[in-house]
């Protein structure tokens, strides 16, 4: 066992991708759950809720391409963008035979990388749960928050975000709102960006945000919000953290605009790590969800 793998709390599990470890946990039996995380994260971010919905479902998170416990190849090796992401998904949940009656979780650019998968086969999704994040261009009445336009754009950024791990480490710090996280978490979301090179993923993550039109991934986003209609008859859950400082209430009124009969929870003193924030509201929530819509997924 790795170091890193001592930060998580279950088995490791690992497909070869193009020659890359692909590192996924896969907790549980019954009625999929699929958790995509975003960055600066990994799998790690949803423990608390594997380790409650494990009990009655398989819960499969994998750890994107450069981070938590995958492979973190150079530029060379690995082509950080968003089809990429969708199409290493696909692969895993091909490699699972997983392909019915799914519960997707995602957050940050999860919801984009899960949606993306969920706009290719509409008819495998049975539920939604939505924890800050998009699956849409950034809302007219928003702009790019400075932070991430310096790591965008900008060569201070990008020794900023690689050199000082600064977007993870801040991240870990401004990410949650109520008390701040626990030493050791903490250590856990920074340990696998712990070094100039395996920090890759979390700059090119920033560099790969499409813009305008003619942005590499700008028709790519544009089609996966056009898809979003498809799944508008499904039960949705919507838990958010109001005080993120990137997807925050204009976000959160896009997705209202689009799922009006979605069930919201917000909270006005949670920030981005919904999960950390308000584990012990956030989580129960989830899991009544679920069950509580069991019933349409037998009809």
């Amino acid at each position: 066992m790795t170091n890193l793998e001592n930060h998580s709390p279950f088995k490791a599990n690992y497909i070869n991708r193009n020659g890359h470890q692909y590192h996924y946990v896969n907790e549980g039996q019954g009625s999929p759950v699929v958790m995509v995380h975003g960055n600066p994260s990994w799998s790690y971010y949803y423990r608390n809720l594997v380790s409650q919905l494990s009990e009655n479902h398989q819960c499969i998170v994998p750890d994107h391409i450069g981070c938590g416990l995958s492979d973190k190849p150079d530029d060379e090796g690995y082509d950080y963008t968003l089809a990429n992401r969708i199409d290493d998904l696909d692969a895993l949940l091909e490699h699972l035979n997983v392909n019915e009656n799914i519960t997707l979780v995602v957050h940050d650019w999860g919801g984009m990388i899960g949606m993306g998968y969920a706009a290719r086969y509409p008819e495998r999704i049975k539920r939604l749960v939505i924890l800050n994040t998009a699956a849409f261009h950034l809302p007219k009445t928003k702009k790019l928050p400075p932070a991430l336009w310096l790591g965008r754009n900008t060569f201070i950024g990008t020794v900023l975000v690689r050199g000082f791990n600064a977007f993870s480490g801040i991240a870990s710090c401004i990410g949650v709102k109520r008390k701040p996280m626990p030493k050791a978490v903490r250590e856990a979301y920074v340990a696998p960006f712990n070094s100039w090179k395996n920090r890759i993923s979390t700059l090119r993550f920033i560099q790969d945000i499409p813009l305008k039109e003619g942005d590499r991934n700008y028709q790519l986003v544009s089609d996966i919000s056009d898809s979003l209609e498809n799944f508008n008859k499904l039960p949705m859950l919507i838990c958010w953290g109001l005080k993120d400082f990137v997807f925050d209430k204009h976000f959160l009124d896009v997705w209202q605009q689009r799922f009006p009969e979605a069930k919201v929870h917000a909270f006005d003193d949670c920030g981005h790590y919904i999960l950390e924030d308000a584990a012990d509201e956030v989580v129960p929530l989830i899991n009544e969800f679920i069950k509580s819509t069991e019933v349409q997924l037998t009809k």
